[in-house]
């Protein structure tokens, strides 16, 4: 059983959540199941052959190849955080979590997801600068430059996610201990808080739009950069060779920022959207990204996908 202590009447130390799983969708749960974990075995094989691909080749070692193996590495952890969990619910019925260990994955689910915005930024400017400024590109790009890049975005993550879980630990829960939705999430904590959860909010807010929003708007300018060069290119076949290649990421880049943000602001202002809907957008943002980054960026990079094809026939 998952109980609440309390003392003094007017406090409480919660001991567990209830995650219930999507509100409403109870009898589909196991339908539900099915497309979710076809999309988490499709992530965690593909992020793994990329991140495997680069790591063991040495002429892979080179600043775009070692963004798409922090993104593909990241994938495959933002995806585990919560998938796992969630298959368990959809099988089973309603899980318990212990309050450290909702905190915990909540902690991870966000600095994940902020993690895997900053990697595709440095991937967006990585591109701008091999493209527009191609003869500065090995000085500008170093190997101890991306090194810095990797400590600063997880710095980034822990600093901006850290203050969201302190405010989580001084609320005070005295009412229900049940969560209706997958996995553990900062403002579904906090819904359940009996005292003010307007800083939540307002903090929650704040850093999305000077993390992820800010990223975007800087991914828009690289991209918009990297396309005004390309249309000054004198050869049509280049120019069609570098446009196919951005579109396929700018496709990549908008399904992840369009659902997250989607997702953001529904789930604190759409209060006319069903609780289903946001649940499951909950969960899309952080699986369909994972499952088609393998695809757009490993599929479409030839020396990718030779090494990946030399794995898969190594180890038969």
């Amino acid at each position: 059983h998952v109980s609440i202590t309390t003392s003094n009447h007017t406090s409480a130390r919660l001991t567990a959540f209830l995650l219930t799983g999507v509100p409403g969708l109870e009898g589909s749960h196991i339908w539900i199941s099915i497309p979710f974990g076809v999309m988490y075995l499709l992530a965690v094989i593909g992020n793994g052959l990329v991140t495997a691909a680069v790591v063991w080749d040495r002429s892979l070692h080179e600043p775009m190849y070692v963004f798409l193996a922090m993104l593909a590495l990241n994938d495959a952890l933002l995806c585990t955080v919560t998938v796992p969990k969630m298959l368990l619910i959809f099988w089973q019925g309603p899980s318990p979590s212990t309050f450290p260990a909702c905190l915990a994955q909540m902690f991870f689910v966000h600095a994940l997801f902020l993690s895997e915005s900053a990697v595709l930024l440095a991937m967006a400017v990585d591109r701008c600068v091999a493209i527009c400024a191609p003869l500065h590109y090995a000085t500008l790009l170093t190997g101890s430059l991306i090194s810095k890049v990797g400590l600063a975005l997880v710095a980034r993550s822990v600093a901006v996610v850290t203050p969201g879980v302190l405010l989580i630990l001084r609320l005070r829960f005295c009412h229900s201990n049940i969560i209706r939705h997958t996995y553990c999430e900062n403002m579904g904590i906090a819904k359940l808080a009996c005292n003010d959860i307007a800083p939540n909010s307002i903090y929650g807010l704040t850093a999305a739009l000077l993390t992820t929003g800010l990223d975007f708007v800087l991914i828009s300018l690289s991209y918009w950069l990297i396309l005004r060069t390309v249309f000054r290119l004198p050869s049509k076949e280049a120019r069609t060779k570098a446009l196919g290649t951005c579109g396929a990421h700018v496709c990549v880049i908008l399904i992840f920022y369009s659902l997250a943000f989607f997702s953001f602001f529904t789930h604190r202002f759409g209060n006319h959207v069903p609780k289903h809907t946001l649940i499951l957008l909950a969960n899309l943002y952080l699986l369909v990204p994972p499952t088609m980054n393998p695809i757009v960026y490993g599929a479409k990079t030839k020396q990718i996908r030779m090494r990946v094809l030399g794995l898969c026939s190594r180890a038969e």
